[in-house]
C-alpha cells in the first residue's frame, strides 16, 4: 500500500494562514490557466482520501464536494457527519497506526493524505511513501507549517522537479 502526499505550500512553507485561511491558494493563480499540475492523474491513482477534522471543515466551505473517492476523517471529537455528506465521509476514531492496519485490511492500494496534522502524523509513523509538493511563489509570512517540528531527520529521494509558466514549482519525492 502506498500512502501519498500531494499538497501546495507558500514559498515560505505554509499550507494556510494562522487562522486556517487558504484563499491565497485560489487567488494567486490566473483564472484562465487550465493547468491542473498533475492533480487529475494523481487523484485517479488513489482509492481513498484521509484527512483530519480541520481539513474537512475547510473542504465543507467549498462550493461543491470535490471528491469522488471515499473520505476518511481522523477525529476523536467529530461525532456526526452532516446529512448531505453521509455515504461520502467516514469518521475514524483511533490512532494513525490503527488506521493503517484498517486500510491494509481493506486492501487499499494508494491513499491520499491531506491536512497538516494528518500529514505530520503519517510522516512521524514512517508511513508516507511519496510526496508531491507544489511551491506557490508567494510569501505569506506566517501560518500553519506543512511539516511542523519533526523528531528525527526524514530522508527523501528526489524524483523530478518541474516548473510551470505560472511560477509554480512542483517536486516529487519518494521516502
Amino acid at each position: 500500500m502506498k500512502i501519498s502526499i500531494y499538497i501546495a505550500t507558500s514559498l515560505d512553507g505554509f499550507i494556510a494562514r494562522p487562522d486556517g485561511d487558504i484563499e491565497w491558494l485560489f487567488t494567486f493563480n490566473d483564472p484562465n490557466d487550465k493547468e491542473d499540475y498533475g492533480y487529475a492523474e494523481f487523484i485517479a491513482s488513489t482509492d481513498c482520501i484521509v484527512m483530519g477534522r480541520k481539513t474537512l471543515e475547510k473542504v465543507l466551505t467549498f462550493p461543491e464536494w470535490p471528491y469522488d473517492k471515499p473520505v476518511i476523517v481522523i477525529s476523536n471529537t467529530l461525532k456526526v457527519i452532516p446529512e448531505e455528506y453521509k455515504g461520502k465521509i467516514e469518521i475514524f476514531q483511533g490512532t494513525v497506526d490503527d488506521l493503517v492496519v484498517k486500510l491494509r485490511a481493506e486492501k487499499r492500494e494508494r491513499i491520499y493524505i491531506d491536512g497538516g496534522k494528518t500529514i505530520q502524523s503519517f510522516l512521524a509513523g514512517g508511513y508516507v511513501s511519496d510526496l508531491t509538493l507544489t511551491r506557490i511563489p508567494i510569501l505569506i509570512g506566517s501560518g500553519l507549517s506543512l511539516f511542523g517540528s519533526i523528531s528525527k531527520d526524514i530522508k527523501l529521494k528526489h524524483i523530478v522537479t518541474k516548473s510551470f509558466p505560472s511560477g509554480f514549482v512542483q517536486s516529487k519525492y519518494e521516502l
